[in-house]
């Protein structure tokens, strides 16, 4: 099994003092940052933009994996691009254009992901497997944090790690994910966990990341 990578989201994070937060999930041990970036159109919430990132991007040497939950995703990939992400994730429900706007991302130096929501099939990204460094499932409804995880959801990360043999590109989830699932989901295969408020709404940030990490290697032991 390869490096489990948990990816801390700044959505549950406290944004008064966000350098701070972030700096603390650093230290203790996080791999990414996660940036749920919302426009209050493709999802009901409006959160973080690419000055945002801009501000954040100094303050930290891990990756910053971000993720565009919005309308013509088009518009926004070179303004995060140039405002330091390192990762950028569009849906699949939002762009018809998808082997275009993946390639875009690229171009501009990003590794490319591509999200689907809990109805969506796998069937959806199928042909631009080979465009993707990252396919991010949601196992929540998108648009708020702190959602109750949808079991359903494990079926669909199994199907792309049988696609993973003919392509290479990382699962990642996000949405529900604490001590009590992220077991299951290391044993279905998923490589980058974004964990939300199992971080950041504990006091000891170092810790809660630890915990997520004895569960999957105690899922690697079985």
């Amino acid at each position: 099994m390869s490096k489990a990578l948990i990816a801390p989201s700044v959505l549950s994070a406290d944004f008064a003092c966000l350098g701070d937060e972030i700096k603390s999930v650093e230290a203790g041990g996080a791999d990414w940052i996660h940036v749920d970036v919302m426009d209050g159109h493709f999802v009901p919430n409006l959160t973080l933009g690419p000055v945002i990132v801009q501000s954040i991007r100094p303050v930290t040497r891990l990756p910053l994996d971000c993720h565009l939950m919005v309308s013509e995703p088009e518009k926004w990939v070179e303004p995060f691009a140039k405002a330091g992400a390192d990762v950028i994730t569009v849906h699949a429900e939002a762009t018809p254009h998808l082997d275009r706007l993946l390639r875009q991302i690229r171009e501009l130096g990003c590794k490319a992901g591509v999200s689907l929501n809990p109805a969506s099939s796998v069937s959806l990204i199928e042909e631009v497997l080979d465009l993707v460094d990252l396919v991010l499932v949601m196992s929540v409804n998108p648009g708020f944090g702190g959602q109750k995880f949808i079991e359903s959801t494990v079926a669909k990360v199994e199907k792309l790690v049988q696609l993973q043999k003919k392509h290479s590109f990382l699962v990642e989830i996000d949405g529900g994910v604490s001590v009590k699932n992220i077991g299951i989901l290391a044993r279905a295969g998923v490589n980058v966990f974004v964990a939300g408020s199992s971080v950041f709404s504990a006091k000891d940030r170092a810790k809660a990341i630890q915990d997520l990490r004895a569960e999957i290697l105690r899922e690697a032991r079985r």
